[in-house]
């Protein structure tokens, strides 16, 4: 497992801390005005809302030890709460919305987490499962959540905040890195916080746990509630920011497996995992369609490409599995270090 050293707040002289002020710096200063449209739509967009759920997943598989395979339910309900909170709450502002979406994540979640007091491992995976099947259900069979939208597909609300416009790529872009910046920053201190601790008490021993006196049973609920409330939101990026659409299809089965594959190959019990894991499961399939249609376009049609992008992400998934367990974050920390004994002894 990952150590949570690396994750946890240094101090504002520390070169972690200004590296990570240096990638805000740019982030904010210099790509909002020389990103293109389709680096801001294809790439950002969806890494941001991807990471943000994936750091939400880990908190709750990665730190907790609580597997769940229903993360896109949580964003999904997210989603959906975001816009009937907008369009039902006459004068509600859109943080108040995006806000009390998260809570009713967070509720949604406490439900589906209520198995994890009785199981664990496969058992407790099987019964979130049932949260993917059931919420994609309610959301179709019942129109109000969709506005009795005959498609139950729905246009997202304007991004407006205080008056100010984010419909823009690049405002739609700063709206999500802002939220997404937020709750990473409130994760890192919660990862270090005794909560945090409690957390991964739990994941290695309960029985150890509840002997020091860690509220085994409510500790548990805590991480569903958090974590959903963070997949909640990230739900909402997805939906309002990227999609630009809210629709059930957004939140298949594949998107649980796609968040779950993100901690996977990023690293668990590591914030800075679910980033590294979000921009491979982003760019690289980009980058095999790419390469596949330059070189294979003029043999296979688009639907056997798109079939071997899966075989291809699924072997490398299995490779990490066996390879490198602890992910991406733990092959950075290796390189950096080999990287500074080299310049060290130059």
């Amino acid at each position: 497992m990952v150590s949570i050293a690396s994750d946890l707040p240094v101090s504002s002289t520390h070169p972690r801390w200004l590296i990570r002020a240096a990638l805000l710096a740019i982030a904010y200063l210099v790509i909002p005005f020389v990103g293109t449209s389709y680096l801001f739509e294809a790439i950002l967009l969806p890494f941001l809302a991807l990471s943000l759920a994936g750091v939400g997943l880990n908190l709750l598989t990665g730190y907790a030890g609580q597997v769940s395979l229903g993360s896109a339910a949580f964003m999904a309900v997210g989603a959906f709460a975001a816009y009937n909170f907008n369009l039902r709450v006459e004068g509600l502002p859109l943080v108040a919305s995006i806000v009390l979406a998260g809570f009713s994540a967070a509720a949604i979640g406490i439900v589906f987490g209520l198995p994890s007091l009785r199981l664990k491992g496969f058992y407790l995976a099987v019964s979130t499962l049932a949260a993917q099947f059931f919420v994609q259900w309610a959301l179709t069979k019942f129109g109000w959540f969709s506005n009795n939208s005959a498609s139950g597909v729905i246009d997202a609300p304007p991004l407006a905040i205080a008056g100010i416009g984010f419909e823009s790529a690049a405002g739609r872009y700063l709206f999500a890195l802002t939220i997404v910046t937020v709750l990473t920053f409130l994760t890192l201190r919660l990862v270090a916080s005794q909560t945090g601790r409690n957390f991964i008490a739990v994941r290695d021993n309960e029985t150890a746990a509840r002997i020091i006196g860690v509220p085994v049973l409510r500790t548990k609920l805590l991480a569903f509630a958090i974590s959903s409330f963070i997949i909640g939101i990230a739900g909402v990026l997805w939906a309002f920011a990227y999609l630009r659409t809210v629709e059930p299809a957004g939140f298949n089965l594949d998107r649980s497996f796609q968040v779950l594959f993100i901690i996977i190959i990023g690293g668990l019990a590591s914030i800075r995992g679910a980033f590294f894991g979000a921009a491979l499961i982003v760019v690289f399939p980009l980058a095999l369609s790419r390469l596949g249609a330059f070189f294979l376009g003029d043999i296979f049609d688009s639907g056997v490409l798109d079939m071997s992008q899966r075989i291809v992400l699924g072997g490398l998934i299995i490779l990490f599995l066996v390879l490198e367990p602890d992910g991406l974050v733990a092959l950075w920390g290796r390189s950096v270090r080999r990287l500074g004994s080299v310049f060290g002894r130059s």
